[in-house]
Order: structure tokens, then C-alpha cells, then sequence
């Protein structure tokens, strides 16, 4: 019973670390860059995870795992790191975080639509429809709901599409890479992948560095790649042995742990609109979770009551 406290204490740490590490991302980019910014986090962040579980070998993953899991979780990595770096201000960084995290409400779509799990629409549908419009209030900056959401986005669309891709890409990776993994984890590896990637994009785009890092630059640099990377291993143990349904639940306020990591980090004042979006993301994603666990209690029960009549 001990032991699995403490595998559920490491989630708990896991999902704030995650909530926490990003807005250092955010800092790296502004002293090296977007994209050197990023490279030099994941950098740090594989080596930090070689050093944690060993150095991966490819030979033991399936191919289809490697080549199509590997794809989609460094394609999902740059839309987020690269999101970030590009924001044109910490308050912006913090709103495309939050249109990342829609990512759960996606992979529950995701999960219902390919027939892996049964969901109640009745849950469903309303709980999608309020994690939308929280996004929408979050963007918005506080603004006329509409008007200033459009404003933003048109200010820098690439930050928003970024974002809001890496959400849908990292709804596809976890549906997909369950029934290709065979129960093995490559995150080591494919962390390895998305250093090596954004080295050869900041190369080829001849990025550089900026002239401005310091100690602290490099201190935060160390943070970020660190938290980053035990923010993952953490997990893995936590999923071995922690309180699954609890775990999930909590994960689900990651939004609010990030914004309130974003308020210390960053030092941003967010507006109101910002935290009730927030909200709104939060209990919009609770519901369509809590839709597929009701859904599946009522397949479990009248599974049992058909077996009793039998």
C-alpha cells in the first residue's frame, strides 16, 4: 500500500513539474532563441533521461512504434517548444500553453471515434463545447470575446496554429502508440529524435544564438531540460504503480496548475477571462473524461446482469 502512494506521489510531481517546465522553456527561448532555445531544453532533457533509464536501444522497439510513434511525438514537440518561442510576449506563451491542452478533450474524441472507448454523449458533447469556448476567453486577452480572440490570433497565427496542431498530434500519438508500443516506452529515444531534428532545423535556418544569456540563462536552460526529462521518468514509474484514476483526474488540472506556475515564473498579470477560460477547459475536459468512465459502468453493468441471468 505504501508503494503505491508512492508511485501516485510521483504523478502528482510529474504533472506539476509539466505545468512548471514550460514557462522555463519560455525564458531559455527568450535568452537562446526559439529554435536553439529549444533544441539546447530537449538536448539537455535527453541527456538528463540517459542518464535516468540508460541509453535506448532502437533494435528492442517495433519498427512501426519507432518510425510512426517516433514521427509524431517529434512533430508534436517542435509545435509546442516552437509555440512558445515564437509567442510575441510571456502572456501570449501562457494562452497558446492552454490551447495546447486541449490535447485530453482530443484524445478522448480520438479514442471514440476509432472505436477504442464508448463514451456518453449526454457528457460528451457539452463538455467539448465548454473547453472550446474556455479557449476561446482565454485568447480572447480580455477583450470583446470574439473580436479580441480574432485580433490576437491574426497578431501571430503561427504561435496559435502551432499550438492548437501539437494538441491534435498529441491526441493521434496516444491513441496510436498503445496498440504499437507492445508495452515498451522510447521516450529516451524519442527525445534523442526531436534534439537531433531541431538542430538540424536551426542549422539549415542558420538561427544562431541570441548575444543576451548569462548564468542565469544557462541555470534556467538546466532547469527546464531537467524538469522536462524528470517530469517524464517520474511518470513512467507512476504509471507502473500509482492510482491510475486519480492520476487522470488530476492531470486534468493542468491548465490551472499552468497558469498559476505562469503568474510566478513568468510574473504576468492574467486577466480574468484568462483564469475562467481556464475554468472552463478544466471541467470541459472532467466531463468528456468522466463521459467514457460512466459510459463503461453501464457496459460493465448490464455485462454483469446479463451473466447473472445466464
Amino acid at each position: 500500500m505504501l508503494s503505491r502512494y508512492k508511485f501516485t506521489l510521483f504523478g502528482v510531481i510529474a504533472v506539476l513539474l509539466w505545468s512548471a517546465v514550460l514557462h522555463f522553456v519560455r525564458i531559455v527561448t527568450e535568452d537562446f532563441g526559439p529554435v536553439g532555445g529549444a533544441a539546447l531544453v530537449y538536448t539537455y532533457s535527453a541527456l538528463f533521461l540517459v542518464a535516468f533509464s540508460g541509453l535506448p536501444s532502437i533494435k528492442k522497439y517495433p519498427k512501426r512504434y519507432v518510425i510512426i510513434g517516433g514521427f509524431l511525438f517529434v512533430t508534436y514537440e517542435l509545435c509546442l517548444s516552437l509555440s512558445l518561442g515564437f509567442a510575441n510576449s510571456r502572456e501570449q506563451s501562457a494562452q497558446v500553453l492552454i490551447v495546447n491542452y486541449l490535447w485530453p478533450l482530443f484524445t478522448i474524441l480520438g479514442a471514440v471515434i476509432c472505436k477504442h472507448s464508448k463514451a456518453s454523449l449526454q457528457l460528451l458533447i457539452p463538455g467539448s463545447i465548454i473547453a472550446f469556448i474556455g479557449v476561446c476567453f482565454v485568447v480572447s486577452g480580455g477583450s470583446n470575446l470574439f473580436a479580441g480572440m480574432s485580433a490576437n490570433i491574426m497578431s501571430n497565427p503561427l504561435a496559435f496554429v502551432l499550438a492548437f496542431s501539437g494538441a491534435i498530434i498529441w491526441a493521434i500519438y496516444c491513441n496510436l502508440t498503445k496498440t504499437m508500443s507492445n508495452g515498451e516506452n522510447a521516450i529516451t529515444l524519442f527525445f534523442i529524435f526531436t534534439a537531433c531534428t531541431l538542430w538540424l532545423k536551426w542549422y539549415l535556418l542558420d538561427a544562431g544564438f541570441s548575444t543576451g544569456y548569462s548564468f542565469k540563462s544557462v541555470f534556467m536552460l538546466v532547469l527546464a531540460g531537467g524538469g522536462m526529462a524528470l517530469g517524464y521518468g517520474l511518470w513512467n514509474k507512476a504509471i507502473i504503480g500509482g492510482n491510475m484514476i486519480l492520476l487522470a483526474a488530476i492531470s486534468y488540472f493542468t491548465p490551472v496548475f499552468s497558469g498559476i506556475f505562469a503568474a510566478i515564473i513568468l510574473g504576468v498579470s492574467l486577466e480574468q477571462s484568462f483564469w475562467l477560460g481556464v475554468v472552463a477547459v478544466t471541467i470541459g475536459s472532467l466531463l468528456c473524461w468522466q463521459s467514457t468512465r460512466y459510459k463503461n459502468q453501464q457496459i460493465s453493468q448490464v455485462q454483469t446482469v446479463l451473466d447473472n441471468t445466464e
